[in-house]
């Protein structure tokens, strides 16, 4: 060891350099240490830097400074002018070699020295106190390969180098073969100067996203600028793929590096479509408007002359409230225009808003709002998304509700709207309101003492509607046609209840209804003998339409079990609930007057019509009842033997559900029995769901299919009934396991106790939304294997033909299926389809191939046939900020 040498076992903790190169030193000659006690006894002199003559075993891996005695002592110590504002704290694994007089310490094998917030690592360090400099270098192994990388970490940025030379009195660095990361991308540069306020300034360097220390990817500029939380700016760049370069140059090149809001603009993606031609879609502007607005207006056009745009403001104010709008207008042209009957233009809007209010804002009110209406052919022009595609209905609600606290009433206010594009008719609801009171127990103490008598459970309440309602087709808007449809009414219903126990498990429900409906108008039909249609009148006033009924209805559960006498007998029980009810009700007709015979054809066949046919609330019913409903339900389940259970046993489920009903209408002249309603539902293994339902009409028809007033079971040929309608489904998925479900279920849970941000984009979501769906090969989970999700529906409808001769039967079948599975990790086929059993024909089809490539990503969308057909191929970057470096390829064929 040289004179002036103090070396150190590894792990050396923290000091002040100032403290360590100013204290008094002995004269050059090798070092001594003084006995611990005799240093600490005397304290004349100022103490050198304590270390220890011998380490103990316990501690040879790591010796610890007393910092505390050091800074404490201040008796003759002189601050040196080249002192640092902060203490140093340094460590290393092999040894540390400090030059006293030169100043100098060294740091060997897996070197950290931190200062304030800068802290720098490396397989070796040289500090020199003079200059302030700081050297750190990489090492090599036995092998000569890199080892123990330096890397800088400056709080905001971290960077890896061979190595750098950092100066902790100005801040400044100089960096050689880095490679730093800025947000999603990566900084690889031969060499950097790296500024007090943490700038950069690079040579030779490479951009790429790709995480790989050599890139698949990257553009190569010949000088960079970095400033922090900002931006990365470079001259002109080339991309490389793979390290060769290739002929795509541009002049410069801007990546954001920032986080929030930005305003700026958005490139649009290159398309090519059969009908429209080539086009740029989705390009426009971000207007970052502060924390509560902004707006993106975006624009797409082809070179057949076709058009559109959007604009999609949206607003948000935390822990109160967030929403946002979008308008589209698209002018669609497509054929030949010289040649009328291929030639086709098109003018199409649609708006949607969406509002909601954070439930803490305002307790007791709430505010939202979900709207959507639009052209009944901007889908077919505009929209290639198979849901929505597919979809030929757009509906809208407007919603205020308030709830007073501690009163028993609450109002609700609504706006409703719903369009069916392939009809083209509208029909709104505007305004839709209700005021309700909940049920009031009159005869009830204030003070309950004992169990309450008979009379205290009586309950009444009140319900309160009004709606206004249109119905219009598309062409009659805002005419008179539009208005003359207009209907106006309100209701009233005021139920009395009372619950009486008749026994342990009997329990009988009486009540009482009464309903009183106001309208503003009657509507009156006739034959019209010459036009051979019905005629419409109107006649406008005030009317009333009452209905009353009464009844009551007893209901209880009875238990059955059977148990498996052998021990050894996998299932141990099986049990089954009957829930059977029965009740009586009675209901006056109040509404014989509301009723007009009406002739409908030229026959001369008539049936009885309702001046209120199609009002709001409808008509109130035309003949007494004064009968009996009755019903029952099942519910089937089984106790097995199960290893995963604590107890040992399991319950398994063989019906969750299987129930019939009917009702017996005594005063009825004719039909008092009606129909039977079935219903069953399952869940078999936890898997497979079942439902079915159908109707069983109990009575005879005639040779033309009409009724008539005799059981079936009194025929003929004996006979429970027709099944005239039926229908069952069934639903299943399977998926192989995720290996990161757990880490993924842990995610959703963080960002659901995080909640929404203040900035999140509404419309920029609802975007990517439609991306995913339009280019499911670019959202790809790999982590699951194989996935199939499958699901079938029967349906069965028994009618009559049109000349009423002979019984049709209609039976309506369907198949879907979707799902993926890969063919390698990094393959995925993803397909969704199905088939119509009736029609003999496969339904709307989507095939989807895609390519994991690291950071790149291929995907292949087919739609194979149908009046909507589409390719597409598309290779993109998968980090975000290269969303927009994609290669595409797309057709796109339309039978309209």
């Amino acid at each position: 060891m040289l004179k002036d040498e103090i070396a150190f076992a590894a792990g050396f903790q923290p000091v002040h350099f100032n403290k360590i190169f100013t204290d008094t030193v002995p004269q050059p000659h090798p070092v001594t240490f003084p006995d611990r006690k005799a240093l600490e006894a005397d304290t004349s002199r100022p103490r050198p830097v304590p270390v220890p003559d011998s380490i103990p075993p316990a501690t040879a891996d790591s010796i610890r400074l007393d910092t505390a005695a050091v800074k404490t002592d201040t008796t003759g110590v002189r601050l040196s002018k080249d002192s640092l504002t902060a203490p140093v704290n340094y460590k290393a694994e092999d040894s540390i070699v400090m030059l006293v007089k030169k100043k100098e310490f060294r740091l060997y094998k897996k070197a950290d020295v931190k200062y304030e917030n800068t802290q720098l690592t490396g397989n070796t360090m040289d500090f020199n106190q003079a200059t302030g400099i700081l050297t750190s270098r990489m090492g090599l192994d036995t092998a000569g390969k890199p080892m123990d990388k330096a890397a800088l970490n400056d709080g905001a940025t971290s960077s890896e180098m061979d190595s750098v030379q950092y100066n902790f009195n100005t801040g400044k660095a100089m960096i050689y073969q880095t490679r730093a990361q800025y947000g999603e991308g990566f900084v690889a540069s031969d060499k950097v100067k790296k500024q007090p306020d943490n700038t950069i300034f690079g040579f030779r360097n490479g951009y790429t996203t790709c995480n790989l220390d050599t890139p698949h990817f990257s553009f190569r500029a010949k000088k960079i600028k970095v400033i922090p939380n900002k931006l990365i700016v470079s001259g002109p760049a080339n991309l490389e793929i793979e390290g060769i370069p290739t002929p795509l140059f541009i002049p410069f090149a801007i990546f954001p590096i920032s986080s929030g809001q930005r305003t700026g603009l958005l490139p649009p993606q290159y398309v090519v479509n059969q009908q429209k031609g080539l086009g740029l879609e989705n390009g426009g502007y971000y207007f970052g408007l502060g924390e509560y607005l902004d707006v993106t207006l975006r624009a797409n056009i082809y070179s057949y002359g076709s058009w559109g745009t959007t604009i999609s403001p949206t607003y948000r104010k935390r822990y109160k409230y967030n929403g946002g709008f979008n308008f589209s207008y698209a002018l669609t042209r497509t054929g030949d225009q010289e040649v009328k009957e291929d030639f086709t233009r098109s003018k199409d809007f649609q708006f949607s808003w969406s509002h909601s209010q954070d439930g803490k804002a305002r307790p007791g009110t709430n505010f939202g709002a979900s709207v959507q209406f639009g052209t009944s052919t901007f889908n077919q022009y505009n929209v290639f998304d198979a849901s929505r595609r597919l979809n030929n209905n757009m509906s809208s609600s407007i919603n205020y509700s308030k709830s007073w606290v501690g009163k028993p009433y609450n109002l609700t206010l609504a706006a409703n709207h719903n369009q069916n594009n392939l009809t083209r008719q509208y029909n709104i609801n505007f305004p839709d309101g209700s005021f309700n009171v909940n049920t009031l127990y009159p005869f009830q103490r204030q003070e309950m003492v004992g169990n309450p008598k008979w009379y205290e459970k009586i309950g009444v309440s009140y319900n309160a509607l009004l709606r206004n309602n249109v119905r219009f087709a598309d062409s009659t808007f805002g005419t008179a046609a539009m208005f003359d449809n207009l209907q106006a009414g309100m209701q009233h219903q005021i139920p009395i209840t009372l619950s009486i126990p008749l026994t342990r498990n009997i329990i009988m429900t009486p009540n009482v209804n009464y309903t009183e409906k106001w309208y503003i108008r009657q509507q009156h039909l006739a034959w019209n003998p010459v036009d051979q249609n019905l005629d419409t009148t109107y006649e406008n006033g005030f009317f009333r339409s009452s209905a009353m009924s009464t009844g009551a209805s007893l209901s209880t559960a009875i238990y059955g079990m059977y148990g498996f006498k052998s021990k050894k007998s996998r299932v141990q029980a099986i049990r089954h609930v009957m829930r059977p009810n029965v009740g009586f009700n009675y209901s006056p007709n109040l509404a014989a007057n509301e009723y007009d015979s009406l002739q409908v054809d030229a026959q001369g066949r008539k049936i009885l019509y309702s001046y209120y046919q199609g009002a709001p609330f409808g008509g109130s019913p035309n003949q007494t009842f004064a009968g009996l409903t009755f019903g029952i339900d099942n519910n089937l389940e089984m106790k097995v033997k199960s290893s995963k259970d604590t107890s040992g046993f399991r319950k398994v489920k063989i019906l969750d559900g299987f129930g019939i009903s009917s009702s017996y209408n005594l005063v009825a002249d004719s039909f008092k029995l009606s129909p039977f309603m079935l219903n069953a539902r399952t869940n078999l293994w936890d898997k497979v769901n079942i439902s079915a339902s159908g109707t069983f009409d109990p009575y005879q028809v005639n040779q033309f299919g009409r009724r008539i007033d005799a059981y079936a079971w009194n025929g003929d040929n004996f006979s429970l009934g027709r099944l005239t309608n039926a229908n069952i489904a069934l639903s299943t998925s399977f998926q192989s396991q995720d290996p990161k479900s757990k880490e993924k279920q842990r995610q959703k849970e963080e960002m659901e106790e995080e909640g929404a941000l203040p900035e999140a984009q509404l419309e920029e979501q609802r975007r990517q939304l439609e991306m995913m769906r339009a280019n499911p090969g670019d959202y790809v989970d790999f982590d699951i294997p194989w996935r199939l999700d499958l699901s079938y529906s029967l349906n069965y409808t028994r009618g009559r033909s049109a000349d009423l001769l002979r019984d049709t039967t209609i039976f309506t079948q369907f198949l879907g299926f979707n799902g993926d599975f890969s063919l390698t990790p990094k393959w995925k086929i993803i397909m969704s389809s199905g088939f119509d059993f009736r029609l003999k024909q496969i339904s709307y089809t989507t095939l989807t191939i895609s390519r994991d490539l690291h950071c790149w990503q291929m995907s292949i969308n087919l739609v194979p046939f149908g009046s909507y057909r589409q390719f597409s191929i598309t290779i993109n970057p998968k980090a975000g900020i290269l969303r927009d470096l994609r290669i595409n390829r797309t057709r796109q064929f339309l039978d309209l």
